[in-house]
């Protein structure tokens, strides 16, 4: 077998399932023909080859979604192109719905869909029964038909994509084990194979599947994935069944039905599901089935041959069980690794592996060419992983219920269940007695909302008013009138230090670093693009050193895009110290005296602690690093506390509070109060393809500050022109609506935009949300002023107001008073 391996390639790829032989492809289609793709044993082996070959359109976002739509679109020529048929036909789907919450929930993905530029239809139970029929109609309120949805054979898909990679130039070796990956300097440089063989590379992909995590572990890198059984049935064939009928989703019955060779294949996503592979997927692992459970999948095969009776009077031919791996998030893992640079994953598919492949294949091929992703896509960036994530009795955990949530109830805030309280600050068992409802992000338990006295702090989720409204309503008060804790201890926290730390970070972010010592920036982190990478809080603590406060999801990435950015000649250290620090806000015009009392030795008036001032402060016999800053649109501070004294601190601060009126807060509460001020979150309102001016954000960039910065050049290409897109603020007149995400925004009868961002805000007492909107020749002031704008919500349009400036004091008066 060596005699036929390279000594050196350009890339490497790592496994021979539709996601490896895909990514081959689509590197020769933009001429990296130096491929060499190894798989252990044969192509497809692994998941692929027993995969049910749906490939539906509709995601989660709108550039998930274009991936999806460009799998749809390369199978329909990717028989034709490589002589290898797929199979792949467009029958549509439907997506069923038996209750008022599953209907507005499959609404509001088609008014998504509509969006986002998809044919979509919404559609009664008689249209159902028309497009399938023999469909029992018992229970079913209606639904969602996907005319660009369909199907495919998965070994022969896989097949036309390594045929095509083939012909372009790329070599793929099967029966070839990857003993390990070779790494220097921090680089990936090569693999070790069969006979210690070494095969040197450029690059180096991983996209193992089920064997990706053990794979990454040995040399550093994290890839937080379980295995877990997943099932079908196939029926005998069924005289007459039309081999058009759309793939027939139920989700509230857990089942999925196509049409599969004149028989009929029922799969299915059960809430509990089953952890496989707890110690180690075998090397040897080939086309192989794991055992039936009638037990467990029995109960869906009987659900679904109610729904579809012909299905009940016809035979089972095949039972089937087969591993495919998960994630924590169920979003699958892509780009470049946080540990280890030239390493790239495709990997954690989530049971849509057939249906992200094309996408997946051309987005990462571009991605190695470039050294950046060509589109925004955080939601499956690798570096969104922490290192606890891969902890294998998380993962068993987490995995029972992430099978599951394909099909649950997509509600919003929807919180995990499974694999909870991994993370924990000081202050979690006090915030727990005084009925708090917690909530996760990374890992962190935190408090979303306090439940009244005579309230269980528990979720009731749904489309409108929240249980937990009257809740957030006295929170958001409170912030207004008096003062509220905010327990923000979950934000990463970096330290910076060094002879060069100044210039290291002047030089990475886009305002200005070299600041007096005490006093905070605000500022963005771009690429070369002028998108937003980061968005955060450098205080400036000393002469050579400086402390980072970023979100609490974006720890992995943050700290790698430093690592990854700065210059090699500038003495210049990062230091995560995440763990070490508990952070508390205090947020409210009492906030002042109240901090006055707790630390008479120190001037809070706004004379002598000014908005972004930052300086140590005693409070009882412990220490604290008092900022003035706010992320609610409130005079506020937020205070840097040692771990080690978090608790004696805050015992401190509850204790003067009681007269000032002091209130618990969570972060629904702060996502209110930031969206009314107009304040962007970082994954959601600002990201990788937004830049500063477009989010409103230009009075962050330092034009002119010595040396420049990342990103700066981009920006000045744009800042002479009109501004086509920019981000706009919306009140609903219904107060009972709620926005969340990707809403469609409607213009004089034209779509124009999405929604980002959407809360009830409690200060303004309307409905409201933040998104882009775009138009060629400019967004200003006279194209808001001279529109019609609605907002479309579960497939109805409603009258929004539309501004350029936030609802809540949007000259920041009162954080500076």
């Amino acid at each position: 077998m060596t005699d036929n391996l390279p000594d050196h390639t350009d890339v490497v790829i790592v496994g021979g399932g539709i996601a490896g032989c895909s990514i081959a492809y689509h590197l020769t289609k933009i001429g990296i023909n130096d491929v060499t793709l190894v798989e252990r044993k044969q192509l497809g082996c692994g998941t692929t080859w027993h995969a049910a070959g749906l490939v539906g359109q509709l995601r989660a976002t709108r550039n998930l979604t274009e991936l999806a739509k460009y799998t749809s679109d390369l199978l329909t020529r990717l028989g034709a192109e490589t002589g290898q048929e797929t199979g792949f036909k467009q029958n549509g789907s439907i997506a069923v719905a038996l209750h008022e919450g599953r209907l507005e929930e499959l609404k509001r993905g088609a008014s998504m869909a509509r969006s986002f530029g998809l044919e979509v239809q919404v559609i009664g139970a008689g249209d159902i029964g028309e497009r399938w029929p023999g469909i029992n109609l018992d229970s079913v309120l209606g639904g969602v038909f996907l005319p660009g949805d369909g199907q495919t054979n998965p070994v022969d898909t896989n097949a036309a994509y390594a045929k095509g990679a083939k012909a372009g130039g790329a070599r793929i070796i099967e029966n070839c084990l990857v003993e390990r990956i070779v790494v220097e300097a921090g680089r990936a440089t090569g693999i070790v194979v069969a006979d210690n063989h070494l095969i040197r590379a450029n690059t180096i992909v991983i996209a193992g599947g089920m064997w990706s995590r053990d794979m990454a572990v040995e040399i550093g890198v994290n890839l937080p994935l379980h295995a877990a059984e997943h099932f079908y049935v196939v029926s005998e064939a069924i005289d007459g069944l039309a081999r058009n009928l759309p793939v027939v989703r139920v989700p509230d019955e857990q089942a999925y039905i196509k049409e599969d060779a004149g028989k009929l294949m029922v799969g299915g996503f059960e809430l509990i599901a089953k952890p496989w592979g707890m110690d180690g997927i075998p090397a040897d692992f080939s086309f192989d089935s794991l055992p039936d459970d009638l037990d467990h999948f029995g109960p869906i095969v009987e659900m679904a041959c109610n729904r579809i009776p012909v299905l009940g009077r016809t035979g089972i031919q095949t039972w089937f069980n087969g591993p495919e791996s998960f994630t924590p998030d169920n979003r699958y893992y892509l780009g470049e690794t946080a540990e280890i640079r030239d390493l790239f994953v495709a990997t954690g598919f989530n049971s849509i592996g057939i249906q992200s492949s094309g996408g997946v294949g051309k987005v990462l091929a571009d991605w190695i060419r470039d050294r950046h992703p060509p589109m925004d896509l955080v939601d499956v960036d690798v570096k969104r992983v922490l290192s606890f994530q891969s902890n294998r009795a998380f993962l068993h955990d987490r995995t029972v219920e992430t099978l599951g949530l394909l099909y649950d109830m997509h509600w919003p805030h929807r919180q995990y269940e499974t694999a909870r309280g991994v993370r924990r600050s000081p202050f979690h068992d006090r915030f727990v007695a005084a009925n708090a409802c917690m909530g996760e992000a990374a890992g962190w338990e935190r408090p979303n909302w306090f439940a009244a006295k005579d309230q269980d702090a528990v979720y009731e989720y749904g489309w409108g008013k929240e249980n937990w409204f009257e809740a957030c309503a006295r929170e958001c008060l409170a912030a207004r009138d008096k003062v509220a804790l905010f327990d923000q201890t979950s934000f990463a926290k970096f330290l910076i230090q060094g002879p060069d730390a100044a210039t290291a970070l002047n030089l990475i972010s886009a305002n200005n670093i070299d600041v007096k010592p005490g006093r905070a920036v605000y500022t963005q982190w771009l690429n070369e693009r002028g998108g937003i990478e980061a968005d955060l809080t450098i205080t400036r603590l000393g002469e050579h050193e400086f402390m980072i406060i970023t979100g609490a999801t974006s720890q992995t990435r943050d700290l790698a895009w430093f690592r990854q950015n700065v210059r090699d000649d500038l003495q210049a250290t990062i230091t995560d110290v995440t763990s070490g620090y508990t952070l508390i806000g205090l947020m409210g015009p009492k906030t002042w005296a109240l901090l006055q009392l707790l630390s008479p030795h120190t001037d809070f008036s706004k004379e002598a602690f000014s908005f972004r001032d930052s300086r140590r402060i005693d409070i009882g016999q412990s220490q604290a690093r008092a900022t003035r800053i706010s992320y609610v649109g409130e005079q506020g501070y937020e205070l840097l506390i040692p771990t080690e004294s978090a608790l004696p601190v805050f015992d401190e601060i509850v204790k003067a509070g009681a007269d000032s009126g002091l209130t618990f807060a969570g972060m629904h509460s702060m996502n209110a109060m930031r969206l009314e001020k107009g304040y962007c979150h970082w994954g959601h309102d600002i990201g990788v393809s937004d830049t500063p001016l477009e989010a409103g954000l230009g009075f962050a960039v330092a034009w002119n500050k010595p040396g420049g910065f990342i990103g700066r050049d981009a920006l000045l290409e744009r800042i002479e022109k009109p501004q086509t897109r920019r981000l706009v603020y919306f009140a609903l007149q219904n107060p009972d609506l709620r926005l969340f995400h990707e809403e469609p925004i409607w213009r004089n009868g034209e779509i124009v935009g999405a929604i980002t961002s959407g809360a009830y805000g409690h200060r303004i007492e309307q409905s409201i949300g933040i998104g882009y909107v775009s138009c060629s020749e400019g967004v200003d002031e006279a194209f808001i002023a001279n529109g019609d704008f609605e907002i479309e919500i579960a497939w109805k349009r409603v009258p929004v107001k539309a501004s350029l400036t936030p609802f809540y004091d949007p000259t920041g008066e009162k954080m500076r008073r």
